[in-house]
């Protein structure tokens, strides 16, 4: 596999990284260098290590993996952008039951946990963790390979939390909304890509 090939390769699999960290820098509230830089290097660390653990498992896993990747990121993320979803809605209901000078701006979050960026790296990272199943089978340098899709989605999550952010400021209290509903649609693109069931019913349709 050439060099070319490998980039491209490692830009695609950030995508879904780069998009959840659009949504994050949106939502955090006073978001710091040091919040950016941890957001990216859980998400490059997974998107970069999940080949690794891909390729060891190698062909005999393949079937049962591909079977539940899509259904795993579907679940965590619809779940994730739910919650968002919902907490929107419970900010809004406060701000109508408080006086008018007490309703805050926004209701963002102040920080992210460790616990939901574990799920959100997990859930963006499971197509590298299928990626790296194929790799077994081609001639690949693992460890290089692996490195450039860490680094590649270390550098586009940097850019998208921080991108996030000033399009936080733009939406501000509706940040929370638009992050979840984002993550709801990166979980069914996900689920898509695989099955082709929503193209299949809007082909029929139309």
């Amino acid at each position: 596999m050439s060099l070319t090939v490998i980039l491209f390769t490692a830009l695609a699999l950030s995508m879904d990284a780069f998009a959840v960290s659009v949504t994050k820098g949106m939502t955090i509230k006073n978001l710091t260098k040091g919040m950016g830089i941890k957001i990216a290097l859980a998400f490059g660390v997974f998107q970069g290590g999940m080949p690794l653990i891909g390729w060891a498992l190698g062909i005999s896993f393949e079937k049962y993996i591909k079977s539940v990747d899509h259904w795993i990121a579907l679940i965590l993320l619809s779940f994730l952008g739910y919650k968002m979803v919902s907490e929107f809605i419970k900010s809004k209901k406060e701000e109508n039951t408080q006086p008018i000078l007490e309703c805050s701006v926004t209701n963002i979050e102040d920080e992210l946990s460790n616990k939901e960026l574990l799920m959100l790296s997990i859930a963006t990272s499971i197509d590298a963790l299928a990626i790296g199943i194929s790799f077994a089978f081609l001639s690949v340098n693992i460890l290089y390979a692996s490195l450039s899709i860490g680094i590649i989605t270390f550098i586009m999550c940097i850019i998208g939390v921080f991108l996030g952010n000033k399009i936080g400021d733009i939406f501000k209290g509706y940040a929370e909304l638009a992050g979840g509903i984002i993550l709801i649609g990166i979980g069914i693109n996900i689920f898509n890509e695989h099955t082709q069931i929503l193209s299949n019913i809007i082909s029929n349709i139309f």
